[in-house]
């Protein structure tokens, strides 16, 4: 199967529980827990393409009552990304729009497999690296978009670098021991 895939470069955001901002490229929390686009064990990297859309995905479970959280910002040029809003590709990988904004969470409480995991294991055999998507986080509409990496590190084809200039981030979990 042949579908389109791009080169993305830009700027992406990610809002963090701060005791977890001394490794923001880990992706441990999704690898543990699982996400709209990764079950359990593989690893991902959920990153928003603005700072309002990050904000947004990481108050998902507290709506009234937002809760504290350390922005970060990285550097990305990622080959192989998939855009996931173009409907003809998802139609050739054998998925709909509505499919992306399933129960997700759940569907997998049920031991039943999401579409959404389906779909990224069709894109990670085809050795996509990411997609590009829009936000299903409360009150987010197709402008809100996120970048899911399932590959990257620090080097080429797949290059996320944190911006931290000032070196700002905690460096170790100890940075939260009292």
């Amino acid at each position: 199967m042949t579908i389109n895939i791009s080169r993305f470069t830009g700027i992406a955001y990610r809002a963090h529980h701060p005791m977890w901002s001394y490794d923001p490229l880990s992706g441990n929390g999704a690898k543990q827990h699982g996400g709209r686009f990764n079950p359990p064990g593989c690893g991902a990297l959920y990153l928003s393409l603005d700072p309002t859309t990050a904000w947004m995905e990481a108050q998902q479970g507290f709506p009234f009552k937002p809760q504290p959280m350390t922005l970060v910002a990285y550097e990305i040029d990622c080959t192989k990304i998939a855009d996931l809003n173009d409907t003809q590709l998802l139609a050739n990988l054998g998925c709909s729009p509505q499919e992306l904004s399933c129960a997700w969470e759940y569907l997998a409480t049920l031991n039943k497999m999401p579409s959404t995991w389906q779909l990224a294991e069709k894109l990670r055999a085809l050795e996509v690296a990411g997609i590009v998507v829009r936000s299903f986080a409360p009150g987010c509409t197709s402008t809100n978009q996120n970048l899911v990496l399932w590959n990257w590190s620090n080097a080429e084809p797949h290059v996320v670098r944190v911006i931290d200039d000032f070196g700002r981030l905690p460096k170790s979990p100890e940075s939260w021991s009292g």
